[in-house]
């Protein structure tokens, strides 16, 4: 039987890694090498210009070929969003792995917190970047575009819960859960311009939970459905009349806002 041919401790490092850890190796190059391009094109545009720019100048500006450019990227308005593929796919990842007894809005919110890393791992690049969308319209739209496809994960992910054909009088789920994705994501975004506009300064994820609180508080009781392990759905709060006493029974994971719905809903019924 022939020997292994004998390999340099960098060849040998690359071949034996496990399939895992050589894909997370290859998305880390893809993702820095997607940075650099961005930070290239920012550069650019900020001082050339948005229009005056061409994917020739960012490539050479980044050093690499204009065919590493498009393997990259579709356009150069494309080139300085380099992280929304990478931050989509963890906040689906949040969705996926899900706690079964958590509310199904604090897993979107937890999801968008994605987001907000993003921005926040980059406080100088991100206030240029707002600078530079607030200024050329076609970046405005990439933006935008970027947006919509964070609200559409959502939505799915909240409308799952439910049964979307399921329309009649009375039963307004499917279109809570829509309302709700949208206003988790505009939430997001009101207190990421807030502090795009302070310059990158101030504790962003606090404002964050503030305004997921408010978010919870108005849509959590129409969506107020926790899920078992077989994926249907479980209320954390119960309420029932015993003669002339109220018995509540909330799961130790119930927000109290939410307990304190089910029982003013309870005595305005009774």
């Amino acid at each position: 039987m022939s020997q292994p041919a004998k390999t340099s401790p960098r060849a040998s490092s690359a071949s034996d890694a496990p399939e895992g850890t050589a894909g997370s190796r290859a998305a880390a190059q893809r993702l820095k090498m997607r940075r650099e391009l961005a930070a290239a094109a920012m550069e650019l545009f900020a001082t050339k210009g948005y229009e005056a720019t061409t994917v020739d100048e960012i490539a050479a500006a980044a050093g690499v070929a204009r065919r590493t450019f498009f393997r990259h990227f579709r356009s150069k308005e494309e080139a300085i969003f380099p992280d929304h593929d990478d931050t989509l796919i963890r906040a689906e990842a949040v969705l996926d792995v899900a706690p079964a007894h958590e509310h199904p809005l604090d897993t979107v919110c937890r999801g968008i917190k994605e987001v907000m890393k993003m921005y926040a791992a980059s406080p100088a690049v991100s206030v240029e970047r707002y600078r530079l969308t607030r200024e050329v319209p076609a970046l405005r739209e990439r933006e935008i575009a970027s947006v919509a496809r964070y609200e559409r994960l959502f939505t799915r992910y909240l409308l799952a819960h439910f049964d979307e054909t399921d329309h009649h009088d009375g039963n307004d789920d499917p279109l809570l859960a829509e309302v709700a994705a949208s206003a988790v994501v505009t939430a997001h975004n009101h207190v990421l311009r807030r502090w795009l506009r302070a310059g990158g300064q101030g504790d962003v994820e606090a404002q964050l939970d503030h305004a997921f609180a408010i978010v919870r508080k108005t849509f959590g009781s129409g969506i107020g459905a926790g899920r078992s392990q077989a994926g249907t759905a479980a209320p954390r709060t119960s309420v029932r009349t015993e003669g002339e006493v109220l018995v509540a029974v909330a799961r130790t994971d119930a927000p109290l806002d939410e307990v304190m719905r089910t029982i003013e809903e309870a005595l305005k019924n009774k």
